[in-house]
């Protein structure tokens, strides 16, 4: 099949791009933004992207367009594939039809932690012998590829909240149909297609009704909004786990200041110890729930804790560009209040006594529009310094952010790069926060840097 894919730069739509070719079909695409790490994957695989959504790009001729969520009615290749009348589907379509039917679905849903926890699983996995299938919306760090199609019984999806296409409004997760599903928690976010939270607790639970008497819920007890979904019905078997030796299934006991280090118990009993390069209670949670998912599918937790072992994180999740005595710099795909906490103290959990610095870009689109509201301030209270980098309008005034620490306003990447230099204390973390390509500014301040402390 010659398949186009309109929005190809997405980190799903992507996935969806190496599938089809791994599968025998002929992929090109066209996206409007590229930066890494998708783009230099795709050229890696060798997968034409086209600049813009010129219609002209459809004049080859194409058997199938996959259209990304991104595009809507008005875009000019959208309004060229409706009046062409060329078969389309939505991504998340055409991954149920063409990579998850007859097939064992692991998905793994929630506000924060998807990608990571997906990653380990996707890991797992492989370590233990089974080639699953797999689509994540990163790239993980033991792997060239955000996803493979795999030839065992097993897909592993990240199960995203956010809607399907222009035509098709459902949440992504609505597609896959799971056997296994994580629920890791539940935040307001998305604040361009919810108008609250209820809206999106009313999904989670649409979602626990595509999961079959026979399948597993593996589900986080220390969320209350969790709970909230869950009593509104579950008919399938549940697995908790938590962070506190309370009433859950599952929990761990985090043996180390900084989270590298855990031991994971089941039914009261220790099953196995975590040895990893990960820190913060929020990826002793994301390992929590690997493991006990891993188990639900028939897997040794005591191995599965093994395997973690060996676990690299996926690029932009607490990604370590450069250290030197002097500073420290980290790329982190964090863009939410609650994922900025979670960074922040797990950072200074490993890094005590530094000063640390974030440089936020608030691009996503709930960030832009002012969804949080002082909750964002709030959650940078944990760093010494904050530089904002605004290189798009906000629908609020970055004085309205009050923050603990010194903030600076920087609207372009040379100038952002001059402030961090000229602020530094000489003994910092530096940790950039944001979900969009940064305009390149953390590889540019890590090679500035570099010779300035060389």
């Amino acid at each position: 099949m010659k398949l186009f894919i309109a929005g190809i730069c997405g980190t799903f739509m992507a996935g969806i791009a190496q599938i089809a070719r791994e599968s025998g079909d002929r992929v090109s695409g066209c996206d409007a933004n590229t930066y890494p790490p998708m783009s230099d994957l795709l050229e890696h695989q060798g997968i034409a992207v086209l600049p813009g959504y010129d219609p002209r790009h459809l004049d080859e001729g194409a058997d199938l367009v996959v259209i990304g969520n991104a595009l809507s009615r008005g875009n000019p290749l959208v309004e060229r594939v409706l009046d062409l009348g060329i078969p389309h589907v939505s991504g998340p379509a055409w991954l149920h039809d063409h990579a998850l039917s007859g097939r064992k679905v692991l998905a793994v849903a929630g506000t924060h932690g998807k990608t990571s926890t997906s990653c380990m699983l996707a890991w797992i996995f492989r370590e233990s012998g089974l080639d699953a299938g797999y689509l994540i919306g990163g790239q993980p760090g033991n792997s060239g590829s955000s996803a493979a199609l795999g030839s065992g019984d097993w897909f592993i999806v990240e199960a995203d909240e956010y809607d399907s296409a222009y035509f098709d409004k459902r949440p992504k997760f609505m597609h896959y149909r799971p056997d296994i599903l994580i629920l890791n928690n539940l935040e307001f976010d998305h604040a361009d297609i919810f108008d609250d939270l209820e809206q999106i607790r009313k999904q989670f639970h649409y979602l626990l009704r595509t999961v079959p008497p026979r399948g597993t819920v593996v589900h986080n007890q220390d969320d209350p909004e969790l709970r909230d979904v869950l009593e509104r019905g579950c008919w399938s078997e549940t697995r908790s786990m938590s962070l506190t030796q309370g009433t859950a299934a599952w929990h761990a006991v985090n043996r180390s200041a900084d989270g590298s280090r855990f031991d994971i118990f089941m039914d009261g009993g220790k099953v196995g110890t975590v040895d990893w390069q990960c820190i913060g209670d929020h990826n002793i949670r994301n390992g929590l729930a690997a493991v006990c998912a891993a188990h639900a599918a028939g897997l040794s937790a005591e191995i599965s804790c093994r395997h973690l072992g060996s676990f690299t994180p996926p690029r932009r999740r607490l990604q370590l560009l450069l250290k030197s005595d002097a500073v420290l710099l980290y790329d982190d795909f964090a863009h939410h209040p609650g994922a900025i906490c979670s960074t922040l103290d797990a950072v200074r959990s490993r890094h005590a006594g530094r000063e640390t610095v974030v440089i936020l870009a608030p691009h996503s689109n709930t960030m832009r529009r002012g969804a949080h509201g002082q909750a964002l301030g709030d959650s940078l209270n944990g760093a010494d310094k904050v530089f904002l980098y605004l290189s798009r309008p906000l629908d609020w005034e970055p004085g309205d952010l009050h923050v603990r620490g010194d903030m600076k306003v920087c609207t372009t990447p040379s100038e952002m790069i001059e402030q961090v230099k000229l602020n530094l204390s000489g003994n910092s973390i530096i940790i950039c926060m944001g979900n969009s390509g940064f305009d390149g500014i953390p590889e540019k301040l890590g090679e500035h840097l570099a010779r300035q402390y060389a």
